[in-house]
């Protein structure tokens, strides 16, 4: 009887060895997979980071362009009611918070899906790492993202104001700059946010372009 046990015993042995083996390469298999899921979701993460800088720095640039023609209705009207263009200046700003977010930019530009919108590529700057998955020493991570600038305000333009009848005295002359008088476009209405009346004697008063412009994430 002794000896039976102890011969059932030496067999069980390599099937033991064989099942914790076993056990131990799923272990660091499903390690492995999880490392490289972890490099995906940085550079994830990074693409988001830096596509949405590219926006929200051409967002900002804007503001410039928008206040040297915040009297010219047909402008106002092509911003806010229709296909915004926009600037093509934010890639600097994406490349810097690919780096902040251990990612390189490998790629940006405008959006060809989108009128006003930033599409980035970015690849990690640490590969996955040693792993008994075979290349993922040199194996780094790339992604994708698209940001996109879009109005939150409409434009509605003001009534024309016909000029009244003359009284008698020298007509003045309308086309000379010191008799013209600026005239309010009209206005711009943001919902929940309130108007804003477009005052020509106040344009420095234009509210942030947060509050007129919102960035995304969108679908590439």
């Amino acid at each position: 009887m002794t000896v039976r046990r102890t011969s059932e015993s030496g067999q069980a042995a390599p099937i033991y060895i064989t099942m914790v083996a076993g056990l131990l390469f799923l272990a660091l298999a499903f390690f492995a997979v999880g490392q490289a899921g972890a490099t995906r979701n940085s550079a994830q993460s990074a693409a988001d980071a830096a596509a949405l800088a590219a926006a929200q720095e051409s967002r900002d640039v804007f503001r410039a362009d928008l206040l040297a023609n915040l009297l010219n209705p047909g402008f106002l009207d092509g911003i806010f009611n229709r296909n915004p263009i926009g600037t093509p200046f934010g890639c600097a700003a994406a490349a810097r918070f690919a780096d902040e977010n251990k990612a390189d930019l490998e790629g940006c530009g405008r959006s060809g899906a989108y009128s006003w919108g930033f599409k980035v590529d970015v690849v990690t700057q640490k590969p996955v790492g040693a792993s008994i998955l075979p290349g993922t020493e040199t194996k780094h991570a790339k992604a994708h993202a698209t940001a996109i600038v879009k109005p939150r305000c409409t434009f509605e333009a003001a009534e024309v104001e016909e000029t009244p009848p003359g009284n008698g005295d020298d007509p003045v002359d309308e086309d000379d700059p010191e008799n013209a008088e600026p005239q309010s476009p009209g206005e711009l209405v943001c919902g929940g946010r309130g108007n804003w009346k477009i005052d020509p004697e106040h344009l420095d008063l234009l509210p942030d372009m947060a509050d007129l412009f919102s960035v995304r994430l969108a679908k590439d």
